[in-house]
């Protein structure tokens, strides 16, 4: 249950920040979706991490959502600085390269749909923070496609297993 609350904010989450990467949502109220879904996935973990039933796979997930939920503090904060978004950039590299063997993992050991989905989840999610690593940390004028991937991602990464985990759907 806590996956699929977690991810229905990040499909949010990454919507919502990529329509504001085409421009349709302005710098300053992006900042609400990116506080909320950062409490959210924050709250998540320590939950993981420091609860009752906290074993080294739900610390290892813990450990996981906290990179969503510190790139979602990190735009915050950047829309309140007025930063240029280098060092979220390098930030983005850092948790792309992460993600790769989190989605190799999880597809070799995968043994449901889910799991497959889960797995190709990871790696969509690598592509996405490297994206925002040549955006911020190289300045690549990708801003637009960046955007697209982002909102594509939070619905079928987020949002729509999110969704289905809440609904008991998927488990």
């Amino acid at each position: 249950m806590l996956l699929g609350l977690a991810l229905l904010y990040v499909g949010a989450v990454l919507v919502l920040n990529g329509i504001w990467l085409h421009g349709r949502i302005g710098d300053n109220e992006i900042w609400v979706i990116n506080i909320f879904s950062g409490v959210v996935t924050c709250l998540v973990s320590f939950k993981l991490a420091f609860g009752a039933n906290a074993d080294a796979g739900s610390i290892k997930a813990a450990a996981l959502t906290l990179l969503f939920a510190f790139t979602y503090f990190w735009v915050c904060i950047n829309r309140f600085n007025g930063s240029d978004g280098r060092g979220l950039g390098w930030f983005s590299l850092f948790v792309a390269i992460t993600a790769i063997p989190v989605a190799i993992d999880t597809l070799l050991n995968a043994t449901s749909v889910w799991q497959i989905w889960f797995g190709l989840c990871w790696a969509a999610w690598a592509f996405l923070w490297f994206l925002f690593f040549l955006l911020l940390a190289m300045k690549k004028p990708i801003a637009r496609f960046t955007g697209s991937v982002a909102a594509v991602e939070g619905i079928l990464t987020g949002w729509l297993p999110g969704y289905l985990l809440l609904d008991g759907v998927l488990s």
